[in-house]
């Protein structure tokens, strides 16, 4: 069977938080581009890039490290979601969406992380 990254739950639920901010960055004001947009874009990227990176990592250790990085990244995204309401650059709506999707990945991405943990071995894992 022919597995990727792609096929992990984590992995998809953290590809469409990616594409959620991308949605709603792209109507922050234009000073912001250089600034709170890019960071906030280079950021979220970095959580499913992490987890896919860390596919084709042969030892736990270096997958968990991976992973720790995608969490990592993830908390930071949390702190943008709360700047962007406070600079009212997203409405309450958008920001109750993205912390659901923030939430969501992150409740899988400690799973998947507890799943690497505590199994034996596997790359597929």
């Amino acid at each position: 069977m022919n597995c990727s990254f792609q096929d992990i739950i984590a992995w998809r639920e953290a590809h469409k938080f990616v594409l959620s901010v991308y949605q709603v960055t792209s109507s922050f004001p234009n000073s912001e581009k250089f600034g709170l947009t890019s960071q906030f874009q280079q950021v979220a990227v970095s959580i499913p890039a992490n987890i896919a990176e860390r596919y084709r990592k042969l030892s736990k250790a270096d997958k968990l490290r991976f992973l720790n990085i995608a969490q990592g990244s993830l908390e930071e995204c949390r702190y943008y979601i709360l700047l962007a309401k406070d600079l009212k650059y997203i409405s309450q709506p958008q920001h109750d969406s993205l912390c659901i999707q923030i939430e969501t990945t992150s409740k899988l991405l400690n799973g998947y992380c507890k799943g690497i943990i505590n199994h034996s071995f596997d790359k597929n894992i």
